[in-house]
């Protein structure tokens, strides 16, 4: 407070010379430099002011505070595009795919415009560089011996010819009899389901009855990586950096043990899987999504890593 008081008595003259903005905004070394990501808001819905509070307000707050104290700030954003929610709702409104996240994702970046968030840039998950990137990594994770490859049973439509995600079944649910559950939920009783497990299942798509079928996945081997992880947040957790909520939910899943996590999907929307035998399927949104907020970043500039790939600056 003292040292506040100080700067005001003197005036502007006590201040530091401003600076230019740089195009693009890079890191300086020996300089306070700010990565700010805001969560990437799902594309198939028109953003309403729960999304601008409960994520962006406050993030653009901190980047507009950032850049008034001179460091050098880059705050990113953009939809997130893949996934099976988009393919039904493309086929709910009779468009395709990529036409549905051009409308949505122009209609999210007017809506930000008009609120004057102070994005550096507004992206999206569907671009060349996601794919680049999110296949590096996937080649990168092969490579290491940290995927495995299992079988799944699934529902397959034989009238459609293709396996059915979980959003493209209904059915009844096995725990309360509601007959409209969805094949990842019953809205009714709230209870998570896997499709398989749904009584008297229909093709969303036909309404024909699909069959229980095999078929070939690749998962990230998360217990391989559990000791490793272990030892990071202990690290982490010392140096207080970390919520006590975040804290403790991480804590749960460590106690229960790190299960092998599924990381394809029999989609045609998505990342494609840069891999003989998988080449027919897409990246689960969930492996794919997080990694769009690198891509968007290197949409902005080429030199993208030397935000993400420099722990020194």
């Amino acid at each position: 407070i003292a040292a506040a008081v100080d700067i005001w008595t003197r005036g502007p003259a006590a201040l530091p010379p401003p600076q230019e903005p740089q195009t693009p905004v890079l890191p300086v070394e020996g300089e306070r430099n700010v990565l700010i990501t805001s969560a990437l808001p799902y594309v198939n819905n028109v953003p309403h002011l729960g999304n601008i509070i409960g994520c962006v307000l406050s993030a653009d707050t901190f980047a507009r505070y950032s850049r008034l104290r001179g460091w050098h700030t880059l705050f990113v954003c953009g939809t997130d595009e893949y996934g099976t929610a988009t393919e039904t709702r493309a086929l709910q409104e009779g468009l395709s795919p990529r036409q549905l996240c051009d409308r949505y994702h122009a209609l999210h970046a007017d809506i930000y415009t008009w609120f004057n968030i102070s994005f550096d840039h507004f992206g999206r998950t569907t671009t060349p560089q996601q794919t680049r990137i999110a296949q590096d990594i996937f080649q990168r994770l092969l490579e290491r011996g940290f995927l495995l490859q299992d079988t799944l049973e699934q529902l397959r439509c034989e009238s459609c010819g293709r396996y059915l995600a979980d959003r493209f079944v209904e059915g009844t649910c096995p725990f309360c009899g509601y007959a409209e559950a969805r094949g990842d939920q019953c809205d009714k009783c709230g209870k998570l389901i896997n499709a398989v497990e749904l009584k008297n299942p229909q093709c969303k798509l036909c309404q024909g009855t699909p069959v229980v079928t095999p078929t070939q996945h690749l998962f990230l081997d998360l217990p391989k990586l559990e000791g490793r992880l272990e030892a990071w947040l202990e690290r982490t957790w010392a140096a207080g950096e970390w919520t006590a909520n975040a804290r403790h939910i991480t804590r749960t899943w460590l106690r229960d043990g790190l299960k092998p996590r599924c990381i394809t999907r029999d989609l045609t929307w998505g990342t494609p899987v840069p891999l003989d035998g998988f080449r027919d399927k897409v990246f689960y949104v969930w492996f794919d999504a997080p990694i769009g907020y690198l891509s968007i970043t290197a949409n902005y500039t080429d030199q993208w890593e030397k935000w993400w790939k420099n722990p020194q600056q």
